[in-house]
């Protein structure tokens, strides 16, 4: 045998005396093996066969970090066409017989480990071991397969070679297992699950075969293939792995017989049951058998109605109604989840322009806003986007009911802003209440009981202020400036700004002007 042709040998175990001998049981070279790296546990043992792809690998069964079951059951997941023999003591059987369910060739015991048997074992692997023509085959038939399906799925008749079919899939009947994952995990993350998923597949199903489908859209479809007496177990491996993978999404097709119903099955069930999901999140494994409940035939949603109810400030009215739209409408899981949460999205955007029309005092509501609207982008289920609904409404009520959003604060500061903004103006009393349609002495006593001074005090105040503004940086007379702040009499002006600045005007300008 050349270099080329010698089969590469991994050697795993704890005890460097034990990898020791090994080395030094057979010429291997002679024997037509090289050995191309050792390892003290599987992990190092998984970067070596990484690195080195050896054709066959020798480990012992308990070792610390990473055992030689999980070695084992990881090797034949990701490289299929590596063999594995088997190390162990008397007492460790139990371990021994689970690696056979994942493909070992043989086990040796230790205390029984020779030359010959070693050799025995080694020549039975290599036996096995698929010529380089038969691995081109098997690419060959792998991709034939995933023609197949992928033009099944896509709804398309297909001539396939059923004796091809049958020895990837050798079994009576299939399962679909959807696997639907959050809409930000990395792609890396995504091929590490599938491929922990279906390394527990092959742990818990001895004789059953496996197709994966991956999507873009973050989501994979395992085929199972299997006996159709082993049905229970299927059920089973996909209930337990649901509950190891809390954070992803899993449903189950029903049995089926003939692999052209797989387009069928996948497009009309289980696509569509990964959908239903989002309206199911206390289930972790979905099937068909949860999905056996009434969808409630509701009414559109009366905005116009709900608007009015706003308008009119019948908040109670209306927050009671959206409610119990909502806890209807959040039963109807086959509507599109971006159709529901652009209901509660366009909601939320509702209240906030009313109250803001209104003239409440929404500058909270708005800061927050936009958190609400990514909370119900990114959530995962129906319940979260109720729940940023409820806090929104929290927030509005909050909001509603606090002081500066009273009716007499609203009121206090429109008629505090009209002042602002007409001050220059010969404003009286009379002129601010038939503008807000008040009766003149009612407007008097209200608003000396809702402000620090009464309407004529209130009026000087801020012309005086206006006053002072323009003494300290206009060149215009004294005079001029009483006009341009509202006073018709020059020195009434002069009076009311000595009172409230304990100065006279000019007394004003040269004291604060100086250098």
């Amino acid at each position: 045998m050349t270099t080329k042709e010698l089969s590469k040998i991994v050697i795993v175990d704890d005890e460097i005396l034990i990898r020791q001998g090994i080395k030094h049981y057979l010429n291997w070279e002679q024997e037509g093996f090289q050995i191309v790296g050792e390892a003290s546990n599987g992990k190092e043992a998984l970067e070596i066969i990484e690195r080195t792809h050896p054709e066959i690998v020798i480990t012992d069964i308990v070792m610390p970090i990473m055992d030689g079951e999980e070695l084992t059951r990881i090797v034949k997941s990701k490289y299929p066409n590596i063999e594995i023999i088997i190390l162990s003591s008397f007492g460790e059987f139990d371990y021994v017989r689970s690696t056979f369910q994942s493909g070992v060739v043989d086990y040796i015991l230790k205390p029984k480990l020779d030359a010959n048997t070693l050799l025995e074992v080694l020549n039975k692997a290599v036996s096995r071991i698929p010529t380089s023509e038969t691995n081109e085959t098997k690419q060959q038939e792998q991709t034939a397969i995933n023609h197949v399906i992928e033009k099944l799925i896509s709804g398309f008749e297909v001539d396939y070679d059923a004796k091809q079919l049958s020895r990837v899939f050798p079994y009576d009947s299939f399962y679909l297992l959807g696997v639907a994952f959050s809409q930000n995990t990395p792609r890396g993350d995504l091929i590490q699950i599938q491929d922990s998923i279906t390394q527990q597949y092959q742990s818990y199903l001895a004789q059953a075969a496996y197709h994966t489908i991956t999507f873009e859209k973050n989501e994979i479809v395992l085929i199972m293939n299997i006996n159709k007496d082993k049905s229970q177990k299927v059920i089973d491996f996909a209930e337990r792995v649901a509950g190891i993978h809390t954070n992803l999404g899993f449903v189950l097709s029903e049995q089926f017989s003939d692999l052209s119903q797989i387009g069928q099955i996948y497009n009309e069930k289980v696509s569509k049951w990964i959908q239903y999901r989002f309206y199911f999140p206390n289930i972790p494994l979905l099937r068909e058998q949860d999905l056996q409940r009434e969808i409630p035939n509701i009414e559109a949603f009366k905005m116009e109605w709900f608007t009015n109810e706003w308008k009119h400030s019948r908040f109670q009215e209306a927050c009671s109604y959206l409610q119990e739209y909502v806890s209807e409408f959040s039963k109807c899981y086959t509507m599109d989840v971006f159709e529901f949460k652009s209901f509660f999205e366009n909601i939320i955007f509702r209240i906030t322009v009313i109250l803001n029309n209104m003239e409440y005092d929404v500058a909270d509501i708005g800061s927050s806003k936009y958190e609400y609207l990514r909370s119900i982008n990114e959530a995962n289920s129906s319940g979260e986007t109720v729940e940023q609904l409820n806090k929104f409404i929290e927030q509005v009520n909050k909001c509603l009911y606090s002081e500066k959003n009273q009716p007499s604060n609203l009121k206090m500061k429109k008629l505090l802003q009209y002042i602002e903004d007409h001050y220059a103006d010969p404003l009286s009393l009379t002129d601010v209440a038939e503008h807000f349609h008040f009766n003149p002495s009612y407007l008097s006593n209200y608003f000396s009981t809702n402000n620090k001074e009464g309407f004529v005090e209130y009026l000087n105040k801020v012309r005086i202020e206006k006053a002072s503004q323009l003494l300290l940086k206009d060149s215009a007379s004294i005079s001029e400036i009483s006009g341009i702040v509202g006073y018709s009499d020059h020195s009434y002006f002069c009076k009311v700004f000595k009172k409230i600045n304990g100065m006279s005007p000019s007394k004003f300008r040269r004291k604060h002007t100086k250098g």
